[in-house]
């Protein structure tokens, strides 16, 4: 049984990470409306499950992918229940197949551990040669639920924010895909 608090809707007083730290300025600054839990430490999907009913939505899944030769990184958002299948991605983007990104190239790309891969990641400098891609399954729902770039912290928004305000304020492209 995982730990998930009570909804706030303010910032956290006291940050883990320098990338969670601006999540929150950004939002602020966006004026983007939330909702969040504190948490024990989660990592799967699995574990996401009392967050999901805390918050009443669904998690999405955030993978970090790249290339055979660590040249082309891809932050995949994708409907949490879902299953990933390597060969249906690299397909739908007319790619080469993808494998899980190391540890460290996450931390040093992303600003993240393991399970804490995030959208709000395309707000670091080092980001910018990651491809977004968006799952179009994603883009149709109400509410996107993620990490706040800790394990231990997670957030509801409306769907309609992360894709009409918070991404042209990164100046990312995502690309959409229908797997």
């Amino acid at each position: 049984m995982v730990f998930v608090s009570e909804i706030v809707t303010s910032v956290p007083t006291v940050y883990s990470t320098p990338l969670q730290e601006k999540i929150y300025q950004v939002l602020q600054e966006l004026e983007i409306a939330f909702q969040r839990v504190a948490t024990d430490e989660v990592i799967t999907m699995e574990d996401c499950q009392q967050i999901n009913e805390r918050l009443e939505m669904e998690m999405v899944k955030t993978l970090f992918l790249c290339n055979r030769q660590k040249t082309n990184f891809y932050l995949f958002v994708t409907r949490g229940d879902k299953a990933f299948k390597s060969k249906d991605f690299s397909q739908a983007l007319e790619i080469s197949r993808v494998s899980f990104a190391s540890l460290e190239q996450m931390t040093e790309m992303l600003g993240t551990k393991i399970g804490a891969a995030t959208i709000f990641s395309t707000l670091l400098k080092e980001a910018s040669n990651v491809q977004l891609v968006l799952d179009q399954d994603v883009c149709e729902q109400d509410y996107y639920g993620c990490s706040d770039g800790t394990t231990t912290g997670y957030l509801k928004l409306r769907t309609a924010d992360i894709l009409q305000k918070f991404l042209p304020y990164t100046k990312c492209q995502p690309k959409i895909i229908e797997l």
